[in-house]
């Protein structure tokens, strides 16, 4: 077994360059250096950001690319992105990640746009950037993502929720115990290594989807495949991680995110809405916050979004950045054209709870209509 790569405390930025490569074509070394570079900065610690997750998406998607950042003869940085079409560059799995970045040594100073053009790119956007990124030297802006902190311990995120979600918790606790009396006792399952589970949950998250009015992931087979090889992932620093709440042996709620060695980020929360009454989604994260920190769990990043569920649950947030880098060039004057008017109108409804109320109503509506089909 080799030794963990040690970054290097020297200063950076002089003379920077890079080479871009297909993820598949990583050397152990690097993807080693990768996860030292990581781990070295708390910003970092999110499974979005592992080389495991870009390498498995890399297997599916061949626009996946890598750009290595060396000063000199030593490696200081990671940049996975997309490569899309007219020179517009994306997170990997652009739509489906909740933290986005580049993986470096701290303190790298870039020229954003330098950094771009390198990577034979006119554009990238990017709308769950991590702080502390070089590439928040262009104009963003920010949004929470909020998480269930258990740096504490699970009682002092219980003592939280009574102290400032108390008619929530409780009435959640009510809930789970009328279940149990209705409907038989209640088992937690975590770290489910089964496929039959998930599947179960992702025709769960595709109702959701559909009673919405929300486009259907799992409709992109290379989506379902994508979370089906991530489940198999088992490292001490990164692992797919399905867990599952029973009644009486039925399946009622259940997730699928991804973990570091301390952190989980939500990702493909469901349930079964024959148990909608319970408030399965409020029971199972109970649940889950308290295995999760059972199994050295430090934090649950719940995700950039305004739900209330979130509201309800959290105990802190971290913050994100949604922008672009644009380069002067012909292919970044097109996408402006398209691009901008779009985000500016999806930023105003998003600021207004009015109009983000009408918005959503008006895809549930939708979602009605298509269901009943």
């Amino acid at each position: 077994m080799r030794d963990r790569p040690v970054v290097l405390g020297i200063p950076y930025g002089v003379n920077v360059h890079l080479t871009v490569v297909h993820p598949r074509d990583l050397t152990e070394q690097e993807i080693g250096q990768w996860r030292a570079l990581q781990e070295a900065d708390p910003a970092l610690d999110n499974p979005f950001l592992s080389p495991e997750f870009t390498l498995t998406v890399g297997e599916l998607r061949d626009r996946v690319r890598v750009a290595v950042l060396h000063d000199g003869g030593q490696i200081v940085g990671f940049f996975p992105f997309e490569r899309h079409a007219f020179g517009i560059g994306r997170p990997v799995a652009h739509g489906l990640t909740d933290a986005q970045g580049l993986v470096g040594v701290k303190d790298l100073e870039l020229d954003p746009r330098w950094l771009v053009r390198q990577c034979g790119l006119d554009v990238f956007e990017f709308d769950h950037l991590v702080a502390g990124q070089a590439l928040l030297a262009v104009r963003h802006e920010t949004y929470p993502s909020p998480v269930i902190d258990l740096r504490a311990g699970h009682d002092a995120y219980t003592a939280h929720l009574r102290a400032n979600s108390g008619k929530t918790y409780k009435t959640t606790l009510a809930k789970r115990r009328k279940l149990e009396r209705d409907r038989g006792p209640l088992r937690h399952d975590f770290a489910i290594e089964d496929l039959a589970p998930l599947h179960t949950l992702l025709q769960w998250k595709t109702d959701q989807y559909r009673r919405t009015g929300r486009t259907d992931r799992f409709a992109h087979q290379w989506i379902v495949e994508l979370v089906e090889r991530l489940l198999a992932i088992r490292t001490d620093s990164f692992a797919g991680v399905l867990d599952m709440v029973y009644v009486d042996g039925t399946p009622m709620a259940g997730h699928f995110g991804l973990r570091t060695r301390t952190t989980l980020a939500g990702w493909f929360p469901a349930y079964d809405t024959a148990f909608a009454k319970f408030s399965p989604g409020l029971i199972h994260h109970l649940a889950l916050a308290e295995q999760a920190a059972a199994n050295g769990i430090e934090l649950i990043d719940m995700g950039r979004g305004d739900k209330e569920y979130k509201d309800k649950l959290k105990n802190g947030e971290l913050r994100v950045a949604e922008g672009r880098v644009v380069t002067p060039s012909v292919g970044a004057a097109l996408h402006s054209l398209v691009r901008v008017p779009l985000r500016k109108t999806r930023a105003t409804v998003m600021a207004n709870p009015l109009l983000l109320r009408t918005a959503d109503r008006a895809l549930k509506t939708f979602g009605r209509l298509r269901t009943a089909l």
